[in-house]
């Protein structure tokens, strides 16, 4: 049983430090810009790429799911951070649709700049 819980905390304490990581390269984006990134082609572009995960389907999830873009001063998606899920798999296809998406940079006094940008991402069974 102590063998048990030791490696439970082992792998929590991983978990911990990967989630950390994340959040710490985070902080090397701006959260506000004067202008702001957008994707190119609005959300619509980003709701194109979105896979809806079958097994979701099957279990009628729907939902937001809310990720963080980390979007670099050429535009691009250097990473992707689930803020809020609903399972099924709904994250992942998220983050791939996020991460495939092009924006307009942020720019500060004119200079291109790496911003955080929050995306809802929409899953609706027709």
């Amino acid at each position: 049983m102590l063998k048990q819980m030791k490696k439970i905390v082992f792998l929590f304490l991983i978990f911990l430090g990967a989630y950390n990581i994340k959040y710490a390269q985070a902080d090397a984006y701006l959260a506000t810009a004067e202008v702001m990134p957008a994707p190119i082609g609005g959300l619509p572009a980003i709701y194109s790429k979105v896979k809806y995960p079958e097994i979701a389907k099957q279990a009628g999830i729907q939902g937001t799911v809310y990720v963080m873009a980390l979007v670099n001063e050429n535009g691009g998606v250097d990473d992707v951070v689930v803020l809020k899920a609903i399972g099924g798999g709904c994250a992942e296809a998220a983050v791939a649709a996020v991460k495939k998406a092009k924006f307009t940079p942020g720019e500060i006094k004119g200079k291109k700049v790496k911003v955080k940008v929050a995306l809802p991402i929409i899953f609706k069974l027709k």
